[in-house]
């Protein structure tokens, strides 16, 4: 298996992500990473290059640049380089910290999209507090900005393939994202997205979801566009760092007894920070285009760069994109005879 890396996408590349590569090969010693960036920064965090191929370049897409310019424009960058080796062949997945906009571009201008998905989105694994799961998957998380109501209902059908054959969830429980629980709340696009995954009687649709509810178990799959799914991500991932920073300011800056109670919750405290850490389960997945595609947290540390390397294994080796290929082209066929038999 050969996986193409982009060392220079990411707030801390190239060395977390050189480093993350290396604790990678450690967990996966089959398999080969190329890495595309500049040789002589690259070559500063590794201490050896067992199954590791560097290909040089100095071109880069910077987190600023305005993504499918960048693409079209910077082809001998890092990112565009890395996708297109999974083109030719010379890789099975793809795996970048960098600009998220210029990512998708790159898996739609130079990967290509499955046939049929009319926008790849991006997925995400988040922490359930209760119910029978610990994680749930969220889509769109930061892809497209804007949707249409198709698109969200395609969202949900990659998310149920995404949930049952990554996530192992029978049946996945699927929510919409909305800023009500009734039926007609929300926006035209909302409204519409509601009727058309309650019509596809192929979903477990469970209906509309508070962001208030998210990690409260109720849902295995919640559908969103990109731009309010990655507003979610952020705040939700915000507010967890800042209530671990309450507790801890709360204990400090409170006398000897709460010092001493602190020590004593310790280790409750990191179990804690442990379930609401999202990056442990890997990067944000391009569900959608012809091979597996993986964008990491900006500000990825080298665990994270390896929890997402893994990830990309796992993905690869379960031959998940012809199996969701398949599954796709499968589900729009049975809703077409559907719909005729409907009318008949």
């Amino acid at each position: 298996m050969k996986i193409a890396v982009d060392a220079m996408g990411g707030d801390n590349a190239p060395e977390e992500i050189v480093k993350g590569v290396a604790l990678a090969r450690t967990a996966l010693p089959e398999t080969e990473f190329t890495l595309f960036g500049k040789r002589d920064e690259i070559m500063k965090y590794m201490a050896d290059f067992k199954n590791v191929k560097i290909v040089h370049t100095d071109e880069e897409i910077l987190m600023e640049d305005e993504p499918v310019k960048a693409v079209r424009s910077k082809k001998n960058s890092s990112m565009v380089l890395a996708a297109k080796a999974v083109k030719d062949g010379e890789a099975d997945a793809v795996f970048s910290a960098g600009n998220t906009g210029a990512l998708l571009a790159a898996g739609l201008f130079v990967i290509g999209r499955i046939k049929g998905i009319g926008r790849p989105g991006m997925t995400t694994t988040l922490p359930s507090l209760e119910g029978d799961n610990d994680t749930f998957t969220m889509l769109d998380v930061g892809a497209n900005a804007e949707s249409k109501a198709k698109n969200l209902h395609d969202f949900a059908i990659l998310g149920n393939f995404y949930s049952c054959n990554v996530m192992n969830v029978t049946n996945p429980r699927i929510a919409l994202l909305n800023n009500g629980t009734e039926y007609d709340k929300g926006d035209k696009l909302h409204k519409e997205t509601y009727q058309l995954l309650k019509d596809d009687q192929s979903l477990n649709f469970v209906g509309n979801i508070e962001s208030r509810e998210l990690l409260n178990g109720k849902a295995d799959v919640v559908v969103t566009d990109g731009f309010t799914g990655n507003a979610v991500l952020k705040n939700t991932e915000g507010t967890a760092l800042s209530m671990l920073k309450l507790v801890k300011h709360a204990i400090m800056d409170n006398g000897v007894t709460s010092k001493l109670g602190g020590l004593l919750l310790k280790k409750s405290f990191g179990e804690i920070a442990d379930k609401m850490d999202y990056s442990k389960h890997g990067g944000a997945v391009l569900l959608g285009v012809k091979a597996p595609v993986v964008k990491a947290h900006g500000s990825s540390n080298a665990v994270q760069v390896k929890n997402a390397l893994i990830q990309l294994h796992t993905m690869v080796d379960s031959n998940i994109t012809k199996n969701l290929s398949d599954y796709f082209a499968s589900h729009k066929a049975e809703q077409a005879a559907s719909k005729v038999d409907n009318q008949e």
